[in-house]
């Protein structure tokens, strides 16, 4: 098999396997999902999930062909006889150091945040005095058809015109993989729950406005023609102490490590001896 056939079939694999199991093997080393999720993580600085599905399989392919090529590299490294070189362990002896020491910071960092405690009493004052910024905003969850047309967008009105209920849903999820030019078509057009204010002017307008189970006449923004489906709505609400708790500790620990952290760091200054 081919390696471009090889790698196309791994990487329509990742989509279905979620385990260690190998996809490829390189002259007998494998490279498993999991070291394809970790690189992957690592390229987008853990927002892999925030790539447009589109380019999802794209990226993993990239992804996948580096590992190729970092595992054929150090093979040959190895059977040129770099690794016995005495650069390379010159070379190899400094990173172990400058590992060694951030390993030995990440650890103390940890040790000195775990010392941090705060008082309930402390996280529900907290609580008392931002009671605004603990309000949930009314939000929708909302799918869409996005055509460049107006009569395109009429004709998809049309056609859903005498359903109800489910069978109406069931219609424009069908409606939308087959014919909405937008990212979210794969998905039946879902575009989860979001608040006021989140979408363009024209379209978060007309969402906001529309009863649960209804379709929309078309909307036009700089997108195109929007059909939409309202299927979910919920109300703004004020979150209770209970839910935002753990939020609140983890801000109010942060704040306190930013603190400690500074003065630690003064007292270790003044004991030693710089020049």
């Amino acid at each position: 098999m081919k390696i471009a056939t090889r790698i196309l079939s791994a990487v329509l694999l990742t989509t279905s396997i979620a385990s260690a199991q190998a996809l490829v093997t390189v002259n007998g080393k494998e490279i498993s999902q999991k070291d394809v999720e970790t690189a992957l993580m690592n390229a987008t600085q853990g927002r892999f999930n925030q790539v447009p599905p589109e380019k999802q399989a794209e990226f993993r392919k990239q992804v996948l062909e580096q590992l190729i090529g970092r595992e054929l590299v150090y093979q040959d490294s190895k059977k040129t006889g770099i690794i016995k070189s005495k650069e390379f362990k010159q070379e190899y002896k400094k990173v172990q150091e400058i590992l060694k020491k951030d390993i030995a910071i990440q650890i103390w960092k940890k040790k000195l945040a775990e010392k941090i405690k705060i008082a309930d009493k402390d996280l529900k004052k907290y609580y008392d005095e931002n009671k605004e910024e603990f309000r949930e905003k009314e939000s929708v969850h909302a799918r869409h058809i996005l055509l460049k047309a107006q009569d395109e967008a009429d004709a998809i009105v049309k056609d859903l015109k005498s359903l109800k209920g489910d069978a109406l849903k069931s219609k424009f999820i069908e409606l939308a993989k087959a014919k909405s030019t937008g990212p979210s078509g794969p998905k039946g057009g879902d575009l989860g729950y979001f608040a006021q204010g989140q979408m363009v002017p024209e379209f978060n307008s007309k969402v906001f406005s529309m009863k649960v189970g209804t379709v929309s006449k078309p909307v036009k923004t700089q997108f195109g023609y929007h059909v939409i489906y309202l299927e979910d709505k919920r109300e703004a609400k004020k979150l209770s102490f209970k839910e935002v708790k753990s939020f609140i500790e983890q801000r109010l620990k942060m704040e306190k490590f930013k603190v400690t952290m500074k003065s630690t760091m003064e007292k270790l200054q003044k004991k030693a001896v710089i020049k």
